[in-house]
C-alpha cells in the first residue's frame, strides 16, 4: 500500500488579489470537501502538509501567515482548514508546491509516494503541482470537488490534462480510497 499525504494548497489566504472575487464562490463550494478530507486524514493518521504562498513575506513563519489571514475579512474560509499541531507546513513562492521548496525531500524522508491534492487554484497551482509530482515519479490523486477555481472551463481542461498527461487519479473527496 502506498504511503499518502494530503497536500493542502494555498488555503491560508487573505483573498487580496485581482482574481479573488472570481475565486471566492468556488472556494466556498470546495471548503466543506477540503475540511472533510482534512478530518479524514487526521482520523487515519495520514500526513497533512500545508503548502502556501508566503505573500512576499520571506521572514514569515506559518503562525504569522495564519494570524494575518485569520484577522482578515475572509477568516471564515481559513478557520475550518486551520493547521493543527501535527500538520506540516511548507512555504512556496510560485505556483508549484515543489518549485524551490523542500517538499520533495520531506516526502522522501517520510516514505510518501502518493499525494492527494486539494485547495486552490485548479487551473494554476494544482495543475503545476501535479505536473511537478508526475515528473518526480510521485503518484497524484486530485480531489476535484476539494479544489477551487477561477475559471471553470480552464479548471475542467486542467483536470483532463492531469488525468491524461500526468496519469493523475481524479476523484471525488468522498471516495473511500482517497485517504
Amino acid at each position: 500500500m502506498a504511503a499518502k499525504a494530503l497536500i493542502v494548497i494555498d488555503m491560508l489566504n487573505a483573498y487580496e488579489h485581482e482574481d479573488a472575487e472570481r475565486l471566492l464562490p468556488s472556494v466556498r463550494q470546495a471548503l466543506p470537501h477540503i475540511t472533510e478530507l482534512i478530518e479524514r486524514a487526521r482520523k487515519n493518521d495520514v500526513e497533512i502538509i500545508y503548502v502556501n504562498d508566503n505573500f512576499g513575506l520571506w521572514r514569515s513563519h506559518h503562525d504569522e501567515l495564519l494570524d494575518a489571514v485569520l484577522s482578515g475579512p475572509h477568516a471564515d474560509l481559513v478557520e475550518p482548514v486551520r493547521p493543527d499541531d501535527k500538520s506540516l507546513f511548507v512555504v512556496k513562492a510560485r505556483h508549484s508546491v515543489f518549485f524551490e521548496t523542500p517538499l520533495e525531500y520531506l516526502l522522501r524522508q517520510h516514505g510518501i509516494d502518493t499525494i492527494v491534492l486539494c485547495g486552490q487554484v485548479t487551473e494554476q497551482c494544482v495543475l503545476y503541482s501535479a505536473l511537478d509530482a508526475h515528473i518526480r515519479h510521485i503518484q497524484v490523486i486530485v480531489a476535484e470537488d476539494a479544489c477551487a477555481h477561477i475559471h471553470q472551463d480552464l479548471a475542467d481542461a486542467a483536470l483532463r490534462m492531469m488525468e491524461r498527461n500526468m496519469r493523475a487519479r481524479i476523484v471525488r473527496s468522498a471516495d473511500a480510497e482517497v485517504l
